[in-house]
């Protein structure tokens, strides 16, 4: 029996109708005479999708119990033993009760697919493994049940199930999806317009992926060369020369018109020996392509044209963009360049843009980290064999059949010619051949006596003779000048290399792996591997590799480069010339430095954390001696007061008391958790939940730990929401608030005020009191730091820096700034939600329509803070006591 088929509908957010969906498919099939029952599947009290379940044959649930509580769930066996044709089963990503035949129920559908019964199955885009970081950023909420995405990716057809965000918020509105008790805060909390658009985008692109996956499957099973476009991918072909920055941000720009178009740059190198390209530049190149969203791609091919198409088409690529050759034009009498043969060869379904450039046809001179043009490729060696034997035959042929004598003097010197032409194209070797060849059928043709290899005449002997010797040195003088130029070049090309190489290391910007993702490229291999072992019998383990299918063992690769006596770089993919072991020398070298290195910046970032944590456990032993200590001994001074017998308390002294004790653990408690506060930044485990929400849901409560009638509050209801942990935003507000309502003088109200700068939201906690100087504003944010002469008792030092470290987990600011008119502003910055600023409220009306309750003006948002923000953008000087006049009691 085969295997069974998996159909899944696939939703971008609760209550978009999969199950509804999967339902009317089931509908659909018993109508068409299929054998489908119902496995499992959860109405949640939905009346349209309990109405869908008559008329389908339903298979019993299996009762489990489980602490106490009695649960229902699919039971497999009994499906199993119905031996149906087609199952329904819901909610793919459930976990079942403890006891069940299977922990998650994809296993359970991995059994009745095993057992050849088609499964048609439910998933929102939350449940995927993969997804499960992302959807808690976006939402808050953690999804504690969960589906590989592999076992969804095998599904035989993926079927998405999708509503815009009004339709849905309009459907949970009107009952259709929770009770109304519900629907309020569902509504603004996991269903808000943003939430929905950004898992509606989720599912798409996942769905996307998934189509791409299956179109490359079938155009490999078909065998399909032609391009397809689907999508527009466009492919940039890189020389390593300075135009390929050009070409990126031109492809870049041709992306942008289209929504989910890729790019692609490739690099073609070639297999023998350096590759042409300057490394450097290579570099520049891939970080430009990076970030402008795009990838790059290292191909190795000795046919730059047909290497670029053959990666074009295997992409499905609908778009190649070149730039003009640097070539002169009279290059082009060899043969036509890359780009005339690629728009040749492309077809008409791949499009082929030639960029000119400030570098075209100004001559490509010599690359600084380039082999040498000078080493002559296969084309040129067949062009000088054929000017040097082929095409002085053929000027016999000709000479022999004109009617007029040009004279043997004229003809030497066509001959000539040829052999000058075989050797600029061919070499040395070609050129001698040319100048035998030329020899012999002047000899035979020209000298008399005709037809014969014998010379009558000596000055024809002579000239016979010089003419070799002309040509013999002419070939040489060409072939050594082709020599040198191609040991300079080369020369330049490794002292270009290795000064970019040691510069590079030595400033510290290389890591291990882009060095040896620098070697793979610069030698044109498949993959490279740093490997080291402890000693001579110990086994080799990798340090760092790049490539596919590194060797371990430095005796299976193609090239190895040993480095001391225990570890060696290897290199897989062809072997290099004894020339190029140079250069790879001082690579290896390198490589061990970079890995030294990067251990030793490693044991040293250590001992930084150590000898900083040795710092705060100073510090903590310092505070736990005397500021945990002082409210410790408040306390047990009052307990002990209220146990003795001796003293007959009184209510109100009893009260006062248990005041003190109360007082005195709250104290505790505010000190021990900003120590641990301290401790999770300075160990690096703060990992903040970004959420969008509004200010005035945080701020407010941030309050609670101060005096009662201490704070001013003006927070419009008209800001941008912000996306950040409101827990820790909880925590900087409150920190910050508190120590700026403990140095303010009595009777003076705190000012916390909020405003909108562009893209940022910023908080400011404004105070009357003694201010900082410019020079401390920055030292009273590290830890267990106190400005001044702050008593003891007044704390441990760790507020402000707890809230600016929470801040900065945020990907905030928290900063000091003067009052004006005396005192500090701490100013809270914070990033605004990418969805900018909110509508106006808005009522859903029985219809589904949607009317304003204000309007929204150019001021919205501001409201009793204008006065925070200049008309330029910036923070303006403001009067802290009209500002309260003007906002009234609080």
């Amino acid at each position: 029996m085969g295997r069974g088929k998996l159909r899944i509908y696939l939703g971008s957010a609760p209550g978009v109708g999969k199950t509804y969906a999967m339902l009317s498919e089931g509908h659909r099939r018993v109508e068409r005479g299929a054998d489908c029952v119902v496995g499992f599947v959860e109405h949640h009290g939905r009346p349209r999708t309990e109405v869908m379940l008559h008329g389908l044959e339903q298979v019993e649930r299996k009762e489990l119990v489980h602490r106490g509580a009695a649960f229902t769930e699919m039971d497999v066996d009994s499906l199993l033993a119905r031996e149906p044709a087609i199952a329904l089963v819901d909610e793919l990503a459930h976990t079942n009760v403890p006891g069940s035949r299977n922990a998650k129920r994809w296993q359970d559908v991995e059994e009745l697919l095993r057992a050849g019964i088609d499964v048609i199955s439910t998933v929102n885009i939350q449940h995927l493994e993969s997804l499960g970081d992302v959807v808690e950023s976006i939402t808050g909420v953690r999804q504690r049940e969960t589906v590989p995405d592999e076992v969804v990716r095998r599904a035989d057809q993926i079927e998405l199930v999708d509503m815009s965000p009004q339709a849905l918020r309009r459907r949970m509105a009107h009952g259709n999806i929770y009770k109304s008790d519900k629907v309020d805060a569902a509504l603004s909390n996991y269903f808000r317009p943003g939430n929905l658009t950004a898992l509606r985008e989720l599912a798409l692109l996942w769905v996307a992926d998934r189509a791409d996956e299956y179109l490359q499957q079938y155009r490999g099973e078909h065998n399909i060369r032609s391009t397809w476009q689907a999508r527009e991918r466009i492919v940039v072909g890189l020389t390593g020369g300075p135009e390929g920055r050009t070409l990126i941000r031109r492809a870049s720009r041709v992306a942008a018109k289209g929504s989910g178009s890729e790019i692609l740059a490739v690099y073609i190198a070639r297999s023998d020996g350096l590759t042409a390209a300057s490394p450097k530049e290579l570099a520049v190149q891939r970080t430009l392509v990076e970030d402008l969203g795009g990838t790059f791609h290292h191909v190795i091919g000795d046919n730059v044209p047909e290497a670029l198409l053959e990666f074009a088409r295997g992409v499905n690529a609908t778009q190649i963009v070149l730039g003009s050759s640097r070539h002169h034009s009279w290059r082009y009498v060899f043969g036509p360049g890359v780009g005339a043969t690629v728009a040749r060869d492309s077809g008409p379904d791949l499009d082929v843009h030639i960029v000119t450039h400030e570098k075209a046809a100004k001559g490509r001179g010599v690359l600084p980290a380039a082999r040498s043009a000078a080493r002559l490729g296969r084309t040129r060696l067949v062009a000088g064999w054929v000017a040097g034997v082929i095409l002085p035959v053929l000027l016999a042929a000709l000479l022999t059949h004109v009617d007029s004598d040009p004279g043997l003097a004229n003809e030497m010197l066509l001959f000539l010619a040829l052999t000058v032409a075989a050797a600029l194209l061919g070499g040395l070797y070609p050129a001698l051949a040319s100048a035998a060849v030329g020899s012999l059928l002047l000899n035979y043709y020209f000298a008399q006596p005709i037809h014969r290899f014998t010379v009558s005449d000596p000055k024809n002997i002579v000239a016979i003779v010089v003419f070799f010797g002309v040509a013999g040195s002419v070939a040489s003088v060409v072939g050594t000048a082709a020599r040198r130029t191609h040991q300079a070049a080369r020369l330049r090309a490794e002292s270009e290399i290795l000064s970019f190489l040691a510069g590079s290391v030595l400033r510290g910007e290389t890591t291990l792996d882009a060095l040896l993702e620098r070697v793979r490229e610069t030698f044109a291999m498949e993959s490279v591997a740093l490997l080291e072992r402890e000693s001579d019998v110990e086994p080799w383990r990798p340090a760092g590799s790049v490539g596919p299918n590194p060797v371990a063992r430095p005796e299976d690769a193609d090239v190895d480069m040993p480095i001391g006596d225990h570890m060696a770089l290897a290199l897989s993919g062809r072997v290099l010339p004894a020339e190029d072991r140079r250069v790879l020398g001082a690579f290896a070298a390198q490589a061990a430095v970079v890995l030294d290195r990067q251990r030793l910046v490693g044991e040293a970032e250590e001992a930084r954390r150590m000898a900083e944590g040795n710092r705060i456990r100073t510090a903590l032993l310092a505070a736990v001696s005397h500021d945990l200590r002082t409210p410790l001994a408040s306390i047990k001074a009052s307990v002990s007061s209220l146990r003795s017998d001796d003293v007959e308390w009184s209510e109100s002294d009893r009260a006062e008391l248990l005041e003190g004790i109360e007082d005195g653990a709250d104290r505790l408690d505010h000190l021990v958790g900003n120590l641990l506060d301290m401790s999770r930044l300075q160990t690096g485990t703060v990992t903040p939940l970004i959420r969008e929400i509004d200010l005035d849901e945080v701020v407010p409560m941030a309050l609670g730990g101060v005096p009662e009638g201490s704070v001013l509050l003006e927070v419009p209801e008209t800001l941008p929401m912000v996306a950040v942990d409101p827990g820790l935003l909880e925590r900087t507000v409150a920190n910050v608030v508190e120590n700026a309502v403990k140095y303010s003088p009595p009777g003076q109200q705190v000012l916390v005020a909020a405003s909108f700068l562009g893209d940022r939201v910023e908080v400011r906690v404004v105070d009357r009191g003694p201010g900082v100087p410019d020079e401390a504003k920055d030292r009273i944010f590290a830890p267990f730091q106190r400005h001044g002469d702050a008593p003891r008792g007044a704390g441990v030092g760790l507020g402000l820096a707890v809230a600016r470290g929470f801040a900065e987990a945020m990907d905030g600011t928290l900063a000091a700034e003067d009052t004006p008119g005396g005192g500090l502003t701490m100013v809270l910055t914070l990033r605004a939600a990418t969805r900018g600023r909110p509508q106006p409220h808005v009522s859903v009306d029985g219809e589904g329509g949607s009317a304003p309750d204000a309007a929204e003006g150019p001021g919205a948002g501001l409201g009793a803070a204008e006065g925070l923000v200049a008309g330029d953008g910036h923070p303006a000087d403001f009067d802290l006591d009209s500002m309260r006049q003007k906002a009234g009691p609080q």
